[in-house]
């Protein structure tokens, strides 16, 4: 059980207690290393053998210390003269030295140990001895690669890692990980999340949380953010993984903290976005021809192409002729009637409007106007008005008091323009885009080739 020669001991240190109470220490200390640990005097005989070298050679220290080198016990005959001059030329070399070799078990096996020995100085300066941490090769390679990959994810990894503390603030931030955040890798060291993302914190934080008390998720979590750069905000997707970290030292798992790992896909998501959203409108215009085409009435299938249009794509939509049906080139102004619209208080199919021919009472300028005189898309938007000036300036247009963002289209057939399509969304969607424009061009196609058609009926 104990780590030092138990012949002579008792002698060596004499009655005095408090000594055999600092011999007590270093043998405690000595069994509890992690590291096999043995020691020789000058002439080469073992004088400690603690716990950890116990358990990987088989041998116990009484049956080790006092013993001549390791002939013929724990290293094979043939091999001892060489182990044991490299073992004791450490006494005469300065620092550290680093050997490999084999050791027998006491059940006859052999196992490959890495060993450090080192020079012990007596009183006078001179080497007394030396001392021998070893421990199985295998254990050691994977301490060693266990710091190479930490060194190497904290210093070349192509993805960010961030290491964060229990409090949910970064400990450790790898190179790329920095440069992601907007910042440099001190500079973020121990700042909250909230001051580097001004949008997604919460569930980056909430799934922190999450990893500390239950571990790591099964699978990867996509999360879009917004980073906040000197030149405004970012908005990334984050594609992570997340590995709770515990101390190996304590007896029960201690959080230190959450290995966050994580890989910009923002590209990729937004190429996927865009294509799910283009197979969608896709669908729905063929859905919307399938309709159209069991519709006797051309001006049917006129508003049977505006519903399906409507899905994901806007709140309210608008049709308006032009009056005379369709826009010659002369100086007339233009004038619009309302043909068809969605209604406005509950959502419903377009109803067929403007019986009567009663021109809508557009001010100049109004976007409609300019998307007839123009034969091209406008669009328009209230911007960062508040609640009520956004609903002044729809009822000012004529629109729906919901109304914040704008989408006319010219509708055109054989050449001629014959009214205008207006799309229109509240403020719980974004402002309409150039890729919206194109799906609205493709819907008004439809739109003005049904009325063009049905006034084909009505006027032979």
């Amino acid at each position: 059980m104990s780590a030092s020669r138990r012949s002579g001991t008792t002698d060596e240190l004499g009655p005095d207690e408090p000594e055999r109470d600092g011999s007590d220490l270093l043998a405690a200390l000595l069994d509890g290393m992690d590291a096999a640990l043995c020691a020789f005097d000058a002439d080469g005989v073992l004088t400690h053998w603690n716990r950890e070298a116990e358990r990987i050679l088989g041998w116990t220290a009484a049956e080790a210390v006092g013993r001549h080198g390791f002939a013929g016990w724990a290293v094979r005959t043939a091999d001892a003269e060489e182990v044991e001059a490299r073992l004791l030329s450490a006494m005469e070399a300065p620092g550290r030295q680093v050997h490999e070799f084999a050791l027998l078990t006491k059940d006859g096996g052999r196992v490959l140990v890495r060993t450090q020995s080192a020079a012990v100085r007596g009183p006078d300066g001179k080497p007394a001895g030396v001392y021998c941490a070893f421990s199985e090769v295998h254990a050691q390679i994977d301490l060693e690669r266990s710091i190479a990959l930490s060194e190497a994810l904290f210093e070349n990894a192509s993805w960010g890692v961030v290491l964060v503390d229990a409090d949910l603030r970064p400990a450790v931030v790898n190179a790329h990980a920095a440069q992601a955040l907007g910042t440099g890798r001190t500079s973020v060291l121990g700042r909250p999340l909230g001051e580097l993302l001004s949008q997604g914190v919460e569930e980056l934080e909430s799934a922190l949380t999450h990893v500390l008390a239950e571990g790591a998720p099964p699978a990867p979590a996509e999360m879009w953010v917004s980073v906040r750069t000197p030149e405004g905000d970012t908005r990334r997707c984050w594609r992570s993984g997340f590995l709770r970290l515990s101390s190996p030292l304590a007896e029960e798992p201690v959080p230190l903290g959450v290995g966050w790992l994580f890989q910009d896909v923002t590209e990729a998501k937004q190429t996927e976005q865009e294509a799910a959203l283009l197979r969608f409108r896709a669908n729905q215009l063929h859905r919307a021809a399938r309709a159209a085409a069991e519709c006797e009435d051309p001006a049917e299938a006129a508003t049977v192409h505006l519903d399906f249009s409507l899905a994901g794509f806007a709140d309210h939509a608008l049709v308006d002729r032009v009056a005379g049906g369709f826009l010659r080139d002369d100086d007339v102004p233009v004038r619009l009637v309302r043909a068809a619209a969605t209604p406005a208080g509950a959502p419903g199919p377009s109803l067929p409007t403007g019986k009567a021919g009663l021109p809508v009472r557009y001010a100049d300028g109004h976007p409609a106007l300019q998307c007839a005189e123009r034969s091209g898309s406008v669009r328009a938007s209230a911007g960062t008005a508040d609640a009520e000036q956004a609903r002044g300036w729809a009822l000012a247009r004529q629109w729906p008091p919901d109304a914040v963002h704008s989408l006319c289209t010219v509708l055109r057939s054989r050449g001629r323009t014959l009214g205008v399509v207006t799309f229109l969304r509240s403020a719980g969607r974004g402002r309409f885009e150039r890729a919206d424009a194109r799906y609205a061009e493709d819907v008004a196609v439809r739109i003005a080739a049904a009325l063009d058609l049905a006034d084909r009926l009505e006027r032979p």
